[in-house]
């Protein structure tokens, strides 16, 4: 499966790996794990496949764990 998207589905499966949204910056959601780490999402439907990547590697969740959360 590609990393295509369809919005808010991202978020809700960042929350699979103990990601919460803590704030709204613009039109960016800031999401926090409980190890402090912190990813902010553009909300874009679709959000760009690279953008999702640069999300991916900065909350340290591989595509495949990802994937099977959507």
């Amino acid at each position: 499966m590609s990393l295509k998207n369809h919005g808010w589905r991202e978020i809700r499966a960042l929350g699979h790996f103990g990601y919460v949204p803590v704030r709204q910056s613009g039109s960016h959601i800031v999401l926090k794990n409980s190890k402090g780490m912190a990813v902010s999402v553009p909300r874009r439907d679709p959000l760009p496949e690279g953008t999702l990547r640069a999300i991916l590697l900065e909350a340290e969740i591989k595509k495949e764990d990802f994937v099977r959360k959507l």
